[in-house]
């Protein structure tokens, strides 16, 4: 069976990226409106905020751990896409999606009865911790049908679509919104102000509205089917491996999160806050970022499958050199927004002095973001899950974690977190640009 040529014209590339962009901040704009709405809460609003980013943290982490996935799913369906074996994949769409959603069960089960242990590790106590628990409580039940619709993009991603995708994540962002304002500050005569629980299930009904609109869209736009059938695929065997390796990888990137959050915390309320304002923005501009590292990724596992390495040297050089103008165009915005990005989450004067502090870094980290995120994602489409696995496990332990505490020693508080997270792109970028010249440039 033959494919039809990869095209990775200029139009094509935005075609899948822009897209690919609208539906990558879907989570980040759920964890940043509830932030901005909780953080301007009349009674605890710091707290609140605080709150929001402990367990926005936590949540990330279980999410973009067992989310990876879906980069799994993309590069094996677009692999095979490119070599023209698309129709031996048969049942291997719908394995898939159920080996996802019974890895999330898993995991939620192993942690739902230990979070206040969890957020006392995370240094959140007092009104602090019980806020967390309380919007964790509710929040936490939207993670299996998260990681439901993350199996299905990654399934359309393979198949070369982003479009829909796209349009899931601007109902659920749309609805997310909408909700946040009507549930936490309440609708006079018919809505009770409801505070955080309000941004808590907020977000869990655009997660079950995103998770229907998936299994509705991929039942009527593909020719896919969810009927479970045997023997296993033998594709799953490679899911299960390269999942695994993006799994390890994903530890070690959530434990640098993690274990910002917790020195931020360590701080005090206004630096925890402060911190969460700084992440957020942070994950929305690299998800934003991630845009066309989707369409490197979707289009490179193609090129692979069909052998294609010129052309594949050729969108390489095209999407780092895009995402390279995308983190100007940011770091433009955040200069031109500087204060008013602050106060959009919170009006403490005491919580904007330290933000103001540190977002400078926030911005500075958007050129690296491009490099790093643009070729990790490429890499994924490769295949490469057990190399980018070595790599985040080295930028934790050898590049984050050392700075992070050199920089607690110095007393160069949030500033000194924020260097150690630069540090940590930077030695994945390095990491990234060494294979690629190694292994893939020669084949060109």
């Amino acid at each position: 069976m033959t494919t039809t040529p990869t095209s990775i014209s200029f139009k094509r590339i935005q075609q899948l990226a822009l897209p690919a962009i609208v539906a990558g901040i879907a989570e980040p704009v759920l964890s940043s409106t509830d932030a901005a709405v909780v953080g301007n809460i009349p009674e605890f609003g710091t707290e609140s905020l605080a709150a929001v980013g402990v367990v926005g943290a936590f949540l990330s982490m279980l999410i973009w751990i067992l989310a990876q996935t879906r980069s799994a799913i993309s590069a094996i369906v677009s692999q095979n896409l490119g070599a023209g074996k698309l129709k031996d994949l048969h049942s291997f769409p719908a394995q898939a999606i159920y080996f996802n959603i019974g890895l999330s069960l898993i995991v939620l089960g192993g942690t739902y009865f230990f979070v206040e242990a969890i957020f006392r590790f995370l240094n959140a106590e007092g009104i602090i911790l019980q806020l967390s628990i309380d919007y964790y409580n509710i929040r936490v039940w939207g993670f299996p049908l998260t990681l439901f619709t993350f199996a299905v993009f990654g399934l359309f991603r393979g198949l070369q679509n982003t479009f829909w995708p796209m349009i899931i994540a601007l109902v659920g962002a749309s609805v997310n919104i909408g909700l946040d304002f009507a549930l936490v500050y309440g609708i006079e005569g018919i809505v009770p102000a409801m505070n955080i629980k309000g941004a808590a299930w907020a977000s869990l009904i655009a997660q079950a509205l995103m998770a229907l609109l998936s299994l509705i869209l991929l039942l009527r736009k593909t020719e896919i089917t969810l009927g479970l059938k045997f023997p296993i695929h033998p594709e799953i065997n490679r899911l299960v491996s390269m999942s695994f390796n993006l799994f390890l990888r994903s530890v070690a990137l959530n434990a640098a999160l993690l274990l910002a959050v917790r020195e931020a915390t360590a701080l005090g309320k206004e630096y925890i806050a402060a911190h969460a304002i700084a992440i957020n923005i942070w994950l929305f501009s690299a998800f934003f970022i991630d845009g066309y590292g989707a369409a490197g990724n979707i289009l490179g596992g193609k090129l692979l499958g069909a052998k294609d390495y010129k052309q594949l040297w050729l969108l390489t050089k095209r999407v780092n050199l895009y995402n390279l103008v995308v983190s100007l165009i940011l770091i433009l915005l955040g200069a031109l927004g500087y204060q008013a990005l602050g106060r959009l989450f919170n009006k403490d004067p005491e919580v904007l002095a330290v933000f103001y502090s540190v977002f400078y870094l926030v911005l500075l980290s958007q050129p690296l973001n491009a490099i790093t995120f643009t070729l990790d994602a490429i890499f994924k489409g490769l295949g490469e899950m057990r190399y980018l696995r070595n790599v985040l496990l080295g930028a934790t332990f050898i590049g984050f974690v050392p700075v992070l505490y050199f920089s607690k020693y110095m007393n160069w508080g949030l500033t000194g977190i924020w260097i150690a997270i630069l540090v940590w792109v930077v030695y994945r970028g390095a990491a990234l640009v060494i294979k690629y010249a190694k292994s893939y440039y020669p084949l060109r």
